[in-house]
């Protein structure tokens, strides 16, 4: 008798489990909550649709929230793939998820690398690059959201 594998191990438990599947996509969804919720905040003060509060502190406040749900959403994901790994490498729409993921994650280095957010003083108004960040940023991740719902269904 061959011994299992870990990713083996993994989805025998996830699909042995009547409780694990489902807590961890509550957890998975509750962490992309804290992503996107922070994030689109800052993106839309970016776009200008609201100018309460100075940029660069409502980046200090929301920004670290994000990461606390990636960190979360993480994980569970993990698990969540773990449940059926080769069916999901070949779901497009998991594929298409993946790929904004990296796409937003390069986004937000982009945007942070360059220094235009460093230079934002209280009252300016926002040049146009991080504008254009912050547009891709909410399309990006409204993408992602999506996308991850649409598994279950493609």
């Amino acid at each position: 008798m061959n011994a299992a594998t870990p990713a083996e191990a993994l989805a025998h438990a996830i699909n042995g489990s009547s409780w694990l599947y489902p807590a961890a996509n509550v957890v998975h969804v509750l962490g992309f909550v804290l992503v996107a919720g922070p994030l689109i905040a800052f993106d839309l003060r970016l776009l200008g649709v609201t100018r309460a509060g100075d940029i660069r502190d409502l980046a200090r406040t929301t920004l670290p929230w994000s990461l606390v749900g990636f960190g979360i959403a993480l994980p569970a994901g993990l698990i969540l793939f773990g449940s059926d790994s080769a069916a999901l490498l070949t779901n497009p729409a998991f594929r298409l998820k993946l790929l904004l993921l990296v796409l937003a994650a390069a986004n937000a280095a982009a945007l942070h690398a360059s220094g235009a957010l460093k230079a934002l003083l209280p009252g300016t108004t926002v040049p146009l690059r991080p504008r254009l960040h912050a547009a891709a940023s909410i399309l990006l991740w409204v993408g992602v959201l999506v996308c991850g719902r649409m598994i279950a269904y493609v």
